[in-house]
């Protein structure tokens, strides 16, 4: 708030207010889809499989990014009431365990996806090798796995935030691990047509490589929904360590609010994308609203 302050007296932007009401709308209504999403699979015992644990995995790392939003604005309206101060300890306390939580879901999002993305490989290039590779415990490994390291990431992130040497390969990593993924999704494309005329002979394989290849345009759909409401958010932070006496750097920044409404898109687009892809959730969602009446 500090650097919005300053920017507004050295640019002629205005700044983008977006309304607390708009947030927690937005906000509740992320945690409530990803909410449903975990307790379908926990309910449907044919979603007991890695690539639904996988999708668990970013549906909670959603809720963690709305969740962070909530609090912050939560923070923010105590602030302005007087009942918080914005240099105490416990504030700086409160706001390092905030800082954490958003890297928390950020650096989830990003492994959830790259686990995601190593799963449709496996199934693509490995399908009948697929249950041996990819089972359920090795699943779970990878997942407790993720979530330490970006766990500890994180906690450390978040205390030493102000140090270049941080924000630098924090920021770093977000581009690295986009490309990595896309480097995976040409490699998997490319050699998706050669290698279903050589299973073409077997029986249900073409139903099995079609099932698994619209497996590969979904993950390209969470893919560019991460992109588009996640590095405007990330190209924020990068400029308001590195420029933020820039007139052009503080135009951008004025849109601050703005940004962070597009985590929270997220968090409610990719249920959206789980129900329209997959029939198995929208049948269980089906089944789960009907129980309710």
């Amino acid at each position: 708030e500090n650097i919005s302050d300053f920017s507004l007296n050295i640019t002629d932007c205005t700044q983008v207010v977006v309304p607390e009401e708009v947030f927690f709308t937005v906000a509740a209504a992320g945690i409530l889809e990803n909410l449903l999403v975990l307790i379908a699979v926990v309910r449907n015992k044919n979603l007991h499989l890695p690539m639904y644990f996988f999708i668990c995995s970013l549906a909670i790392s959603d809720m963690l990014g709305s969740l962070y939003k909530t609090l912050e604005n939560i923070f923010i309206i105590l602030c302005k009431m007087g009942y918080l101060t914005r240099r105490g300890d416990f504030e700086k306390k409160l706001d390092d365990a905030m800082d954490s939580m958003f890297i928390l879901s950020l650096l989830g999002s990003i492994f959830s996806l790259l686990a995601i993305a190593a799963d449709r490989y496996i199934t693509i290039f490995y399908a009948l090798r697929y249950h041996n590779i990819m089972t359920l415990r090795r699943a779970l490994v990878i997942l407790a796995i993720i979530w330490t390291f970006c766990a500890g990431s994180s906690i450390v992130i978040a205390l030493f935030s102000y140090e270049a040497a941080t924000v630098i390969p924090f920021t770093i990593l977000f581009p690295l691990m986009m490309f990595f993924i896309l480097c995976l999704y040409v490699h998997m494309f490319l050699l998706a047509r050669s290698h279903a005329r050589k299973i073409a002979s077997l029986p249900t394989s073409t139903a099995h490589q079609r099932t698994n290849m619209k497996g590969a345009i979904t993950l390209t759909i969470f893919l560019g929904v991460f992109l588009c409401c996640w590095a405007p958010f990330v190209l924020h932070i990068l400029l308001a360590r590195f420029c933020p006496h820039n007139p052009y750097c503080a135009c951008y920044m004025s849109i601050f609010h703005v940004n962070g409404m597009l985590i929270m898109c997220n968090a409610i687009i990719d249920p959206m994308i789980f129900a329209f892809r997959s029939p198995e959730l929208r049948s269980t969602f089906k089944k789960m609203f009907c129980y309710a009446r």
